[in-house]
């Protein structure tokens, strides 16, 4: 049988396709990852049909193309965070977007998340295609969006004062589109990765809409300003920089209070935090508890299946606090297999309903084991205990305390347990068979 030379080729390109990292994905995410790269491959084909080349237009999409590609230099010394990444390019490449025919907008995210994937960070293909695809797609849209207003509205406009109020319009417009269609995009793709991500936290929160309206102004001055004169774009390059260093040190700043491997508070954090919490809430006599949780047998986890398993355990349990936890309660990670919870304005029965129904959820949450070769996940438990503001104590040593007290006592009872301690009595909850009983009220024991 004679194979020729187009069938060789499909024998070496098939395996590299369903090789792909992309199918590791869950299937309905990979088949989103791939539409999105398939619709701006497609885009930038029709784009090219309509294309002309004109000298002026690669003069300005080169010097801002340079512009862009100094930006991506600069942040190699501080290097590219994982997960949904804030940026400044959008100074660069809505500019491009307004000033430019439509292919240069597809174009120009393709060109920077090369030098990205090549000068700062390796990143798995299929990342760095995806993003450059719903970046080229958000720019694509404001461009076509642009030009469209220029010929219905701008152009026609009989004065010029008219013409530049419409100017502006028209660019914020289409500055907020590309905005919305590349959220659009990146979230849908982030939550079909990890159903318990906050996707209001990471795009709508107060911090980052800031971040993305003063990245959106600077660029609306940019393209302003190359639309005088394509030389005015040098004198924005040091605004640009320092927008991106007040960026970098935002995220420096949020970095330094995280732990990386939860995305809860650290200990020094959540300390300071709840120590001015406790404070406020002995001034004005409002009820509070704190809780230790600790998982059972966690070394077991990490000797049986290593530490990544136990890293992942680590992630879910985090993660299931968001089910049960309210915006203003503190939740931490204090080392280990430890974590804290702050509870303002709870109460002791409050506390303790609040700490079973996250022990049962734990107890009953399966843990798959990514990459590993097995079809069973993992299941573990948590001992917590619980302690609340009263009169015996008032502060924040005092609560960790009597809550780590607690937390012995569930231990010693058999593990999968909720302790409380609450003025002059204690109350135990057995994780098995008892999580619906009333709390046993008996003396406070001290571990010895």
């Amino acid at each position: 049988m004679r194979i020729t030379r187009s069938k060789r080729a499909n024998v070496h390109i098939w395996p590299a396709l369903t090789a792909w990292s992309v199918w590791n994905l869950p299937r309905r995410v990979a088949i989103f990852v791939v539409a999105v790269i398939t619709a701006d491959l497609a885009a930038i084909a029709l784009a090219a049909s309509f294309f002309t080349v004109r000298s002026h237009d690669v003069v300005l999409f080169c010097l801002l193309l340079a512009c862009n590609a100094a930006t991506v230099e600069l942040t190699r010394r501080s290097g590219e965070h994982a997960g949904a990444i804030k940026d400044v390019y959008a100074v660069w490449e809505l500019p491009i977007a307004i000033l430019l025919p439509p292919l240069y907008a597809f174009i120009a995210p393709i060109v920077r998340m090369s030098l990205v994937q090549w000068r700062i960070r390796r990143s798995p293909l299929h990342r760095r295609f995806f993003s450059s695809a719903a970046l080229g797609l958000a720019f694509g849209s404001a461009s076509l969006l642009f030009h469209l207003l220029s010929r219905v509205a701008i152009g026609p406009a009989p004065t010029p004062g008219l013409r530049a109020s419409l100017w502006v319009v028209a660019v914020a417009a289409c500055g907020i589109l590309e905005w919305a269609v590349n959220s659009a995009l990146i979230m849908t793709a982030v939550k079909g990765t990890d159903p318990s991500a906050r996707v209001r936290d990471m795009a709508f929160s107060r911090e980052p809409l800031f971040n993305d309206i003063t990245e959106l102004c600077v660029a609306f001055l940019v393209a302003f300003a190359a639309a005088m004169s394509s030389l005015v774009v040098l004198f924005a390059f040091p605004f640009v920089i320092l927008l991106q260093r007040s960026l970098r040190h935002s995220q420096l700043v949020n970095d330094s209070r995280i732990d990386s491997k939860t995305g809860l508070l650290n200990a020094g954090t959540w300390e300071r935090e709840a120590i001015a919490e406790v404070a406020r809430a002995s001034r004005t006599r409002n009820p509070l508890a704190v809780a230790l949780i600790d998982i059972d047998k966690f070394k077991v986890v990490n000797d049986t299946y290593g530490h990544l398993v136990g890293d992942q355990v680590l992630k879910e349990i985090s993660a299931s606090f968001r089910d049960y936890l309210r915006e203003y309660d503190l939740a931490g990670r204090f080392g280990g297999e430890e974590f804290v919870l702050l509870l303002p304005h709870t109460t002791d029965r409050d506390a303790h309903r609040i700490a079973e129904r996250m022990r049962a959820h734990i107890a009953g949450m399966p843990i798959g084991l990514d990459g590993v070769a097995r079809a069973e996940p993992v299941h573990v438990t948590v001992s917590i205990g619980v302690a609340v503001l009263d009169a015996t104590r008032r502060d924040l040593t005092d609560l960790l305390a009597a809550a780590d007290a607690a937390l012995y006592q569930a231990k010693a009872a058999g593990r999968d347990r909720v302790h409380m301690i609450a003025g002059t009595v204690t109350g135990m909850v057995a994780g098995l068979g008892g999580g619906a009983g009333e709390i046993a009220e008996r003396p406070v024991s001290q571990p010895s």
